[in-house]
């Protein structure tokens, strides 16, 4: 899912408008006039865009570019960020299931390896962080056992 502001969602409609009429690309002098906002305003909302991959934004040329994700949008940048922490935690809470046992326990060093190293690819501040909201909602529990440190999945 890709989480995009509604000012960015407001360019990308306008965007996907225009695209059928200028097949080379939309010329960045247009689009602005046609949303009337400044310039400055509109090169920060396509360079968003081009990250999350919506637009080809390249030489003053856009071009929308179909995705199959889904595409959300909320009131700010902040509430962005909520968003793709909560998908971020989903994502975790996948890869705990896949690694707890019977017993839904998983080690704390294998989870935490599998979070830095693997598809997640998570800083350490964003993963601490990522454990931690979910052991805040009650969803894991840090145990500590004899023969090491582990995390129970309590759903």
């Amino acid at each position: 899912m890709i989480t995009i502001t509604k000012k960015e969602e407001y360019v990308l409609n306008e965007i996907k408008a225009l695209n059928l009429e200028y097949s080379e690309g939309i010329p960045q002098n247009i689009l602005k006039m046609q949303l009337g906002i400044t310039e400055h305003e509109l090169n920060d909302i396509l360079s968003e865009l081009n990250k999350k991959k919506t637009i080809d934004y390249s030489h003053s040329k856009i071009r929308y570019l179909k995705n199959k994700k889904e595409i959300s949008s909320v009131e700010t940048k902040k509430e962005v960020k909520t968003a793709e922490i909560n998908e971020k935690e989903e994502k975790t809470l996948e890869i705990i299931k896949k690694l707890i046992n019977d017993d839904k326990i998983v080690s704390k060093y294998i989870l935490e390896g599998y979070l830095l190293y693997g598809d997640l690819k998570l800083s350490n501040l964003r993963m601490y962080k990522i454990l931690l909201s979910l052991e805040k909602k009650g969803i894991i529990k840090k145990l500590l056992k004899t023969d090491g440190k582990f995390y129970k999945l309590n759903i």
